[in-house]
């Protein structure tokens, strides 16, 4: 397992474990088709539209490009942004490291990194895997319901992705 080293206010150093959450969710669109979206981030705007306003993207999608989305202001204020840590396009793998996010109901976190993994169980289905590592600020634990939340808001992102592919068939493909 890996560990944070942290330093405490006292300046002394502390052990914290990072939270390490992960679940899987089947996927009625191809791996490869799911991957042109997701790994695209101008494209969230349209097929999440509604939860996202605007993309940007500072980099050629590879290690240490940064992403930020930004949010429709009547599902929350702010941004998500984040640096890609790993990117592999041939086995649909995607690492990031959070660098902010509006405050939702799962409360701060300081530090953040998701890893999503896309496989193929079929010509027209996948299976999404998410891992997600985090600290909470105050270097607690999460309890099983901040969990949930946090798994949930990303497989929440992933189902539009989904629903809109399905709803049209033709795009991305």
């Amino acid at each position: 397992m890996d560990y944070l080293w942290t330093r405490s206010v006292t300046g002394r150093s502390s052990l914290m474990a990072p939270v390490c959450i992960s679940d899987e969710r089947s996927v009625a669109v191809s791996a490869e088709r799911f991957w042109k979206v997701f790994s695209n981030p101008p494209a969230m705007p349209k097929v999440c539209a509604g939860f996202f306003d605007a993309a940007e993207v500072e980099g050629d999608g590879g290690p240490g490009t940064v992403v930020i989305l930004k949010f429709n202001p009547a599902v929350k204020q702010g941004l998500y942004k984040t640096r890609v840590v790993a990117r592999d396009n041939a086995s649909h793998f995607l690492k990031s490291e959070v660098l902010e996010v509006a405050l939702g109901r799962a409360g701060k976190l300081k530090t953040h990194l998701t890893e999503t993994k896309l496989e193929a169980t079929g010509a027209g289905s996948c299976m999404a895997k998410l891992r997600v590592e985090c600290e909470p600020e105050d270097g607690g634990s999460l309890s099983p319901e901040k969990q949930k939340i946090i798994l949930e808001g990303y497989f929440g992102m992933l189902k539009m992705i989904e629903n809109y592919l399905v709803a049209h068939p033709a795009e991305y493909a």
